[in-house]
């Protein structure tokens, strides 16, 4: 299995590129937003890539972040959505921005993607909504704990804040959640919890 690809772009072409790693040049699928970030050809290009077998054959398709390939990966669980609406809505909407239609049930939003209509729209929201919500979650502690720990403990009242929770019950939260772990993300995870009774 492919999960990551790092060599020299070869060719842009709409809607994949090929790139050269090992002496090997690899067809990828990819969303519009990671086209409109792609180096110039014969530049380096790392991208994550989530390799789907079909009966017509074997495809690739990349990323330029995991969180990217991780939505994408949740989009091709929901019955009706292909690879081929997952990076429809990943390039015309962006990934925060399908993430904030899903949580926000704005189904409408979805719909602007080619071949999303509103009942895949609907089983978009319906069946991901808490999936999303974790990934949200699982990204925004990524993020602080590549700010360091230094800061670990604003950071976790400041992604508190950020989900919607008022400063004291998320001051509270966060010495509860310190109090069970020393780790970032599990800290997260228990302060969510009981916020969430």
């Amino acid at each position: 299995m492919i999960a990551r690809l790092r060599g020299e772009l070869l060719e842009v072409a709409d809607g994949s590129v090929v790139v050269e790693a090992g002496g090997v040049g690899y067809q990828v699928l990819v969303p519009e937003s990671v086209l409109a970030g792609l180096p110039p050809v014969g530049e380096a290009v790392d991208l994550h890539i989530r390799q789907v077998f079909r009966e017509d054959g074997v495809s690739l398709y990349g990323f330029s972040a995991p969180f990217q390939r991780r939505l994408f990966d949740l989009l091709l669980e929901v019955k009706g959505c292909g690879p081929k609406i997952g990076l429809a809505l990943l390039g015309l909407l962006g990934e925060d921005a399908v993430v904030g239609a899903i949580q926000a049930q704005d189904v409408r939003a979805l719909c602007r993607a080619p071949g999303v209509g509103a009942k895949l729209a609907e089983r978009i929201v319906l069946e991901l909504r808490d999936k999303v919500q974790h990934e949200a979650l699982v990204r925004r502690s990524e993020a602080v704990a590549r700010r360091g720990a230094a800061r670990a403990d604003d950071d976790l009242v400041l992604a508190l804040l950020e989900l919607g929770y008022r400063r004291a019950e998320a001051e509270d939260a966060a010495a509860h959640a310190r109090s069970q772990s020393d780790v970032l993300e599990e800290q997260l995870k228990i302060a969510v919890r009981s916020l969430s009774r």
